[in-house]
């Protein structure tokens, strides 16, 4: 019988968290939706909004298109974003509580095993979900006037059908999994060293009582979005020239001009380097990155969080 109910109780433990990290995903990506589409049309070069910047591209996409196009692609976004933070949300959990019975602090980094768990929590969601990530880029490209897909099936049978099958739904792959180390890794523990700080040091400021909780306490609506934001603009800057990469290599096959960028990782990063260098080239568009990467991750996190508290979900940790 004690075995049936740990059993009930994690599979319970599994399909709320889940729940949670599947919903705060699809929360978090609709917020910045705008900011990532004018993203992607800035480091991939398109040849309508390469001249414009941040704010000119926002007004000529609605200009030249619609209000409705700043959501373009958002369709295939939620496909995808709702089974990759949903597995990365759990995983990380799951990773969590295991690695926490070894003894995985190295001498001069507190809680290294929360930097462990979301890095692997990353590489687990990524792998499951990347062929989606490619579909939603390529969508998210199209100029209206110049649709050459017509929706997510269609531009997955495209891919599949005319650019080598499936290792096409996975170009730009291993980039991908090199950036995820770093941006999960340091986006989980990055949050889970704040949150820390804020339940330690600072509870009068930053924390609720929660008797249900581990160390009695849950950070407040304004922390959880501070110790996000703070997270999230850490792991974009180690890993946005390995983003950019992955784009340009996603986006490639759309123009015969772009057609040298879908030659392997390597080759992409040292010709977007040679041809646009360091600011222009592998950090171009991270303005805009630090505008939907911050309050995404803000977003993200608290959204988490606080479907966590309502699903009765332990928020706490020991202080």
């Amino acid at each position: 019988m004690a075995l049936k109910a740990d059993i009930a109780a994690n599979y319970e433990f599994v399909l709320k968290n889940l729940l949670a990290g599947g919903l705060a995903g699809m929360c978090s990506k609709t917020t910045v939706a705008p900011l990532d589409r004018i993203k992607i049309l800035l480091q991939a070069h398109s040849i309508h909004y390469k001249h414009l910047g941040v704010f000119s591209g926002l007004r000529h996409i609605v200009f030249k298109e619609s209000f409705f196009a700043l959501y373009k692609g958002n369709g295939a976004q939620m496909v995808r974003i709702f089974p990759y933070a949903a597995t990365q949300f759990t995983a990380f959990e799951i990773y969590k509580k295991y690695l926490a019975k070894f003894d995985l602090h190295l001498r001069f980094v507190q809680h290294s095993d929360k930097f462990v768990a979301g890095a692997c929590a990353g590489l687990t969601a990524v792998t499951l979900t990347y062929p989606l990530d490619t579909i939603r880029a390529r969508l998210a490209f199209q100029v209206t006037g110049e649709h050459k897909y017509t929706g997510i099936l269609h531009t997955a049978s495209e891919i599949f059908r005319n650019e080598g099958g499936a290792r096409a739904l996975y170009r730009g792959f291993v980039p991908t999994l090199m950036g995820m180390v770093p941006y999960a890794g340091f986006s989980f523990y990055s949050f889970e060293m704040l949150k820390f700080f804020c339940m330690k040091y600072i509870p009068r400021y930053t924390c609720n009582k929660c008797e249900r909780n581990t160390g009695g306490l849950v950070l407040n609506v304004p922390a959880k979005l501070l110790c996000g934001g703070f997270a999230g603009a850490v792991a974009q800057s180690i890993s946005y020239p390995l983003d950019v990469t992955r784009r340009r290599m996603q986006l490639a096959m759309m123009n015969p001009e772009t057609a040298k960028f879908g030659m392997g990782m390597f080759r992409t990063l040292t010709l977007i380097y040679n041809e646009n260098g360091i600011i222009r080239g592998l950090y171009r568009g991270m303005s805009i990155n630090y505008l939907r990467a911050i309050p995404m991750v803000a977003v993200s996190f608290s959204t988490y969080e606080i479907l966590k508290q309502a699903l009765q979900l332990d928020t706490g940790m020991k202080i």
